[in-house]
């Protein structure tokens, strides 16, 4: 893309009225992006769905000079401007309506991997949930994935450390400019991550900082993503709204369970109880649902509870589950001896703790 073509595709991105999916319509409809910006306003408003309000922008006077004015700053700082329709976009933010028609990015970035997800959750994480999310970062390094979160506190930069640590490529995604940090505590992480991976925006230089900015920021954590993941969540939060975005996306999502008297486990029960998301209890749940294959020469890292209380009814689950790998659920019932509603509650134990998994079918292994 020339100079002059990413200043047509950064005017019309900048237009107030004009989202990502409008803004596609409008190039779909005129041929390209300059046609759109050179297109008179009684024919745009013979597209379907296109109103005066909404192209009033198209006709700004400033427009041009505004977008020539942020190409000096992505030209200044080393930026690299992907166009949607470009290879260097990512790949399955493509197919999201909503994405951005351009993607600015710091750093050193390789999108090409395509085992990425993403990892988000409360910004007021507990100790269990960091440990559970280094654990998880830690398990799925053999498949070399890309963790993307969004730079925030608590479950993100979490993630992003963590990936930093076992040498995995880490994406945030920032709700401003690349000319600032927010927080600003995070700006001592912002080397580390660039040398691992980079950053991901939409949002100019010259674009206010706002709370709503990281809403629209949710939808590209989701959409760059094959899966996302959610470690913790109260009842309401930004990492629910990712999640809604990744289903709408027809992506996978995973939630960690917790406790029902958990402020921080709400969200993610819900999640799980409204069938929303799959259960995640193992770190090897994701490259199992997901089919990842494992490189020959590596070998997952998991690390067992070592000593796991197990009642008797439990302990015999297990042994029976060892000498014959996987069995469905009626077939335990019978050869343990147990009804199927206690054996239901009893296996749903066993998963809490990260020794049985549930497989279609009603199958369940020992793991």
């Amino acid at each position: 893309m020339t100079d002059q073509q990413l200043i047509y595709a950064l005017a019309l991105q900048h237009v107030p009225k004009i989202g990502a999916t409008t803004a596609k319509k409008l190039i779909n409809h005129c041929g390209s992006v300059e046609a759109v910006l050179k297109e008179k306003k009684s024919s745009l408003l013979k597209i379907d769905g296109i109103g005066l309000v909404t192209i009033q922008g198209l006709f700004d006077k400033n427009l041009l000079e505004e977008a020539a004015q942020e190409l000096r700053f992505i030209k200044d700082n080393n930026i690299i401007a992907h166009y949607f329709t470009e290879d260097t976009y990512p790949e399955r933010l493509k197919h999201c309506l909503d994405g951005p028609i351009v993607l600015f990015q710091s750093g050193n970035i390789n999108i090409k991997q395509q085992r990425i997800i993403s990892i988000v959750g409360a910004r007021k994480i507990t100790t269990s949930g960091i440990a559970f999310c280094e654990k998880l970062v830690e398990a799925l390094s053999p498949f070399n994935p890309i963790i993307v979160s969004g730079f925030a506190y608590g479950t993100d930069i979490t993630a992003h450390k963590a990936a930093v640590k076992h040498n995995l490529q880490t994406i945030g995604c920032l709700a401003h400019g690349l000319n600032q940090i927010y927080p600003k505590v995070h700006k001592k992480y912002v080397a580390s991550i660039e040398d691992h991976g980079g950053f991901y925006t939409d949002f100019w230089s010259t674009d206010t900082f706002d709370r709503n900015n990281f809403l629209k920021r949710n939808r590209i954590i989701a959409g760059l993503s094959e899966a996302t993941l959610v470690i913790e969540s109260a009842e309401k939060g930004g990492s629910l709204v990712t999640a809604d975005i990744a289903n709408s996306y027809n992506r996978e999502v995973f939630a960690v369970p917790g406790r029902t008297t958990d402020s921080q486990s709400i969200g993610c029960n819900n999640l799980i109880k409204f069938q929303k998301a799959h259960l995640l209890s193992n770190p090897l749940d994701v490259p199992y649902m997901l089919n990842w294959e494992l490189e020959s020469n590596k070998k997952p890292v998991i690390q067992q509870q070592l000593f796991v209380e197990l009642s008797p009814d439990e302990k015999i689950i297990c042994q029976f589950l060892r000498e014959n790998n996987k069995e469905l659920l009626d077939i335990i019932a019978l050869r343990c001896e147990m009804p199927t509603y206690k054996l239901a509650g009893l296996l749903l134990n066993l998963e809490l703790k990260g020794l049985v998994r549930p497989l279609p079918g009603k199958l369940f292994e020992i793991i």
